[in-house]
């Protein structure tokens, strides 16, 4: 699916539930959207960059706008992974859990992204509970998240100068991978502010702190396997 058409979707959603949230709520929604929509925004401004530069055959630079996106990735994750660990937290000691629509495979471009999804789905079927299946969903979203960031992580470092194969697969592995960033991103805020509408008023201020907390004490990068810079084939889907 294009990317347009999940921010379309999220915009949609935006609108239907903005009569729900109460002022306080609202606020609170759109200042942690903002910041996930802003780590978004310097991964994606950088990457197209150096893309961009690869394309018109300036190989060396593009390696080099490329050497800010490891960084840029770990906050777009580690602000991402706050989030859904937190409400994740939230929902398993007060219970609370909000209507959901499974994960599509057909919103991610990986292979991973795409397996997790469809295991997702089919769990979701035999969870009898709302609570049961938000927590799947979220912790499945974690697990995603992580993944990418990981796999993303990994394939600009091995990112070469010279045109050579390995290298456009490392390309095309970052493409795909901040494809289905922007769909977590797209599923994790429709998520927050389904998640903010049953979330009873005195437990705000306690997510926010939560949010916040994780953020800082989260490292940089979660590796979710083993990271073998000497094994390239390993990046490429399938092998």
């Amino acid at each position: 699916m294009d990317t347009r058409v999940l921010v379309r979707r999220y915009d949609s959603v935006q609108q239907d539930w903005r009569a729900f949230l109460p002022e306080n709520k609202s606020s609170f929604f759109h200042t942690h959207a903002r910041e996930l929509e802003n780590a978004y925004l310097m991964l994606s401004i950088s990457l197209n960059e150096a893309l961009d530069l690869r394309q018109h055959g300036h190989g060396l630079k593009a390696c080099q706008a490329a050497e800010v996106a490891p960084g840029l990735c770990g906050l777009l994750t580690r602000r991402l992974g706050s989030v859904l660990h937190s409400m994740r937290r939230q929902t398993r000691h007060f219970g609370i859990a909000p209507n959901l629509a499974p994960l599509e495979a057909s919103n991610f471009r990986t292979e991973r992204g795409q397996r997790a999804a469809r295991f997702s789905g089919m769990v979701s079927r035999v969870l009898l509970s709302e609570r049961s299946q938000f927590i799947h969903k979220v912790s499945t979203l974690e697990q995603i998240v992580k993944e990418i960031g990981d796999w993303f992580v990994d394939a600009t470092l091995q990112l070469e100068p010279a045109d050579s194969a390995h290298s456009a697969a490392c390309w095309r592995i970052l493409d795909s991978c901040h494809f289905d960033l922007n769909t977590c991103l797209r599923e994790t805020l429709v998520l927050f502010k389904s998640f903010l509408v049953v979330l009873p008023d005195e437990q705000v201020d306690s997510l926010d702190l939560t949010i916040r907390g994780l953020c800082r004490t989260q490292p940089a990068h979660h590796f979710a396997v083993p990271v073998i810079h000497a094994r390239r084939n390993g990046l490429v889907a399938g092998k």
